[in-house]
């Protein structure tokens, strides 16, 4: 998880400070104080960023020659930086060359670009922490080149601020944190039973703001508990140009799992909303919707078993829609008894799609 500090600034109310104080206990890695509040270290437990007399020693841009002399005496230092042009982001760098251990980058105009600069420069020298207003700008700022700064300072007078933030950057999860062993969906194998061919209805394609590769789709079924793994639509053939930011999910009723491990109805999706793309391997991935493309197609109902329990999904009656495997893929005209493909098995029940795994609940 990124690291999540708190500013708390000279000029509010001592109510405010403590206010303040209390809401980021425990939420927050740092608190950073002027020398005017270094005292209120005394109220709190977090480690503390100061000028003076803090467990991290805040310096200005005067110091950077310096910084290596610092260093030798075994300090824990935090460069704060006003960021205007290139000659500002050339000091960071100087900064983290010289083995800061933390620069606080502050941004008044240009956000983005900047900050990409700098990911891209100091990524493995230091720690970037990105100076933000609220919870929408932390966002940005961990995202930011898919890596993302390495943490935020938050400058608030809003205590509700602080938890807003804390929830967004508990559920950021970056490319190296997916690639993270323990960062996976365990998925099964299921054998089919057989596939029924039904009339019309309404299903859902999900195209995305980005591109999927082979064994890599969304998990979507008629049941919470029992969730296929769709392939995207990257397969070559004779017909139609491969669209590998598209998944052909099914009916506007089913299921599909997405960036925060709850279920969503596909007809609740829109352009702008995250859901996961996920591999064969389980590894998962946040994507964004461009848009969703509902239009009155064929369909056909599947259902596969493992281990005595039945799951069922309905998709639409197209050699594009395609079920993965482990090895492969299979298309659902191709499908046949005993065939074996990938699904998401989880037990329990959801509630407004938050998973209850005490609740029992039967789905057909």
């Amino acid at each position: 998880m990124r690291e999540f500090w708190i500013e708390i600034e000279s000029s509010m109310t001592n109510e405010l400070k403590k206010e303040l104080l209390r809401a980021s206990e425990d939420l927050c890695d740092v608190i950073v104080l002027s020398e005017a509040d270094i005292h209120l270290r005394k109220s709190c437990t977090n480690l503390i960023a100061s000028p003076v007399d803090g467990d991290i020693q805040i310096i200005g841009e005067e110091m950077i020659n310096q910084i290596e002399i610092l260093k030798k005496q075994q300090r824990t230092l935090c460069l704060k930086l006003l960021v205007k042009d290139r000659d500002d982001e050339a000091k960071a760098v100087k900064a983290a060359e010289s083995g800061v251990d933390y620069i606080i980058v502050i941004c008044p105009n240009w956000k983005i670009i900047p900050l990409e600069n700098l990911i891209a420069k100091t990524n493995k020298k230091t720690k970037l922490l990105a100076e933000v207003v609220d919870a929408k700008e932390a966002k940005i700022a961990v995202e930011i080149l898919e890596l993302g700064v390495d943490g935020v300072v938050l400058k608030t007078d809003n205590p509700k601020e602080i938890e807003a933030t804390a929830r967004v950057l508990k559920s950021i999860v970056s490319l190296p944190e997916i690639e993270d062993e323990n960062q996976k969906i365990e998925l099964t194998t299921v054998k089919i039973l057989n596939s029924k061919q039904l009339s019309m209805g309404l299903r859902v394609c999900i195209d995305t703001c980005d591109i999927m590769t082979q064994g890599e789709g969304m998990l979507i079924g008629c049941q919470s508990s029992g969730l296929f793994l769709i392939q995207a639509e990257v397969e070559k053939n004779p017909h139609v140009e491969p669209r590998p930011f598209r998944v052909n999910a099914g009916p506007v009723s089913l299921y599909i799992l997405d960036s925060d491990n709850k279920t969503r109805y596909l007809s609740e999706l829109k352009a702008g909303d995250e859901v996961l793309a996920v591999n064969r391997k389980g590894d998962f991935r946040k994507v964004v919707i461009g848009r969703l493309k509902i239009e009155r197609r064929p369909l056909t109902l599947i259902e596969a078993e493992m281990d005595g329990y039945r799951m069922k999904t309905i998709v639409q009656n197209a050699e594009t829609v395609r079920f993965v495997t482990k090895d492969g893929s299979i298309s659902v005209n191709e499908l046949n008894k005993n065939d074996e493909v990938l699904a998401f098995r989880q037990l329990g029940g959801r509630h407004f799609g938050v998973l209850v795994q005490e609740e029992s609940v039967t789905e057909r």
